[in-house]
């Protein structure tokens, strides 16, 4: 889950799912399949039938949850007795592993269906009750920009979770890596990732019974072999406020940077301290920096607090563009993205856009970036034609698409 932070101190309720809870008990293993395969049965949410993103591009929640229960025999075996040279990445849940899932094939052969695996660290501090509400949320809750959470496993102490397998990795390795295997994203892409992300946001947010993510963030957000953005991870998701509320109170977790500043100093949990997340991701896809960094200059560790006063300036915004885009971006377009991110990181929650607002922006952009330019005809050309010669004909430029954290104490602080 990246570098993330919680109060130990505080007395409020912890981190759950509210009535999205299967009432799973730790004390037996044995009932883990009848538990949660019932996971549905007291849902405040509504659904439908089917589960295929083709038929349900705006995604759906589904009646009853249809996860597999894999054995831990099946995920030893998948992921080659979860090798070192297996490890996709890792956070505080624990070590995620590449594996090869088809009972006709061996896992040596390196074919078969590809699964990606996460499996909880003994010494982790988000064990069971983030295991449960990963089960609780993903496996009801079907969309073309969240991850499929195939199936689980619970085996004595043994907690895992088994996801389908994103090819292309994190917006944050993309953003951030270094090396030969990090290539930089051009700018059409950042977009569409940026687009996908926040389609993904709207639905959690649009649904009955609104779902607060809590953890949005560059690493959180995983691409499939075509840069289709999925939010992954649900481990701290929670349930949004009844309609006579405007907040729920919570401890505060999250992680540094990405936090919104009047949950992190009151545990005021609101839909809208998403957008703030999804603000300083906007930020760091401009800049390619990241939200924390304690490597640069102390003025410029926290990546909004020192870049906030520049996006309001076009020119003050070209010089902290990210260079890896080599100036191969429409300005305006980074202009309005950075206008967007400036309205989501307002201090309040309610000075923030909905998500919704947010996906009509970015895809008003989007169009206006991918329409051709009209184009300009120089007043010698004018003059050319006025007197009868044949004015110069030019071709459009076109724009195609290219279709291509663990837990720590955090003292609050005052905003």
């Amino acid at each position: 889950m990246g570098i993330c932070f919680s109060n130990a101190s505080d007395n409020q309720s912890p981190c759950t799912t509210g009535h999205f809870s299967s009432g799973m008990s730790q004390t037996t293993s044995n009932t883990t399949s009848s538990t949660v395969s019932n996971v549905s049965g007291n849902s405040q949410f509504s659904g439908a039938s089917g589960s295929v993103d083709e038929v349900y591009p705006n995604g759906q929640i589904l009646p009853h949850s249809s996860l597999r229960m894999f054995s831990f025999t099946e995920l030893k075996a998948a992921t080659r007795n979860f090798r070192n040279d297996t490890v996709l990445g890792e956070g505080g849940f624990g070590k995620v592993y590449k594996g090869w899932l088809d009972e006709r094939a061996s896992a040596k052969s390196g074919s078969g269906t590809v699964i990606a695996v996460k499996k909880l660290n003994s010494e982790s501090l988000q064990g069971l009750e983030e295991w449960q509400s990963e089960v609780n949320f993903l496996g009801r809750f079907s969309h073309p920009n969240l991850v499929k959470l195939l199936g689980y496993c619970w085996e004595d102490k043994e907690l895992l979770l088994v996801y389908e397998f994103m090819q292309k990795g994190s917006l944050e390795n993309h953003l951030f890596g270094r090396g030969s295997a990090a290539q930089p994203l051009p700018w059409n892409v950042r977009l569409k990732i940026v687009i996908g992300a926040a389609r993904g946001l709207a639905f959690l947010h649009a649904s009955e019974k609104q779902v607060i993510y809590r953890d949005f963030k560059a690493s959180n957000i995983l691409l499939d072999g075509s840069y289709n953005a999925k939010i992954s991870d649900f481990g701290l998701a929670k349930l949004g406020p009844s309609a006579s509320q405007s907040h729920v109170t919570t401890r505060v977790v999250g992680t540094h940077g990405y936090a919104a500043p009047e949950y992190v100093a009151t545990g005021h949990l609101y839909v809208k301290s998403d957008v703030y997340g999804f603000g300083v991701v906007l930020v760091e896809m401009l800049t390619g920096l990241r939200a924390l960094d304690t490597n640069r200059p102390s003025h410029q560790h926290n990546l909004v607090e020192w870049i906030k006063p520049h996006l309001s300036d076009r020119r003050k915004l070209k010089d902290k563009m990210d260079s890896r885009l080599e100036g191969k971006y429409p300005s305006r377009a980074a202009v309005q993205i950075a206008q967007l991110a400036l309205s989501c990181l307002g201090p309040e929650p309610k000075t923030r856009p909905s998500m919704k607002e947010v996906v009509e922006k970015l895809e008003h952009i989007e169009a206006a970036n991918e329409r051709p330019k009209e184009p300009r005809v120089s007043s010698r050309h004018q003059t050319a034609y006025r007197y009868g010669q044949q004015p110069l004909h030019h071709r459009s430029p076109l724009h195609p698409r290219h279709d291509v954290n663990r837990a720590y104490p955090l003292p609050r602080r005052a905003y």
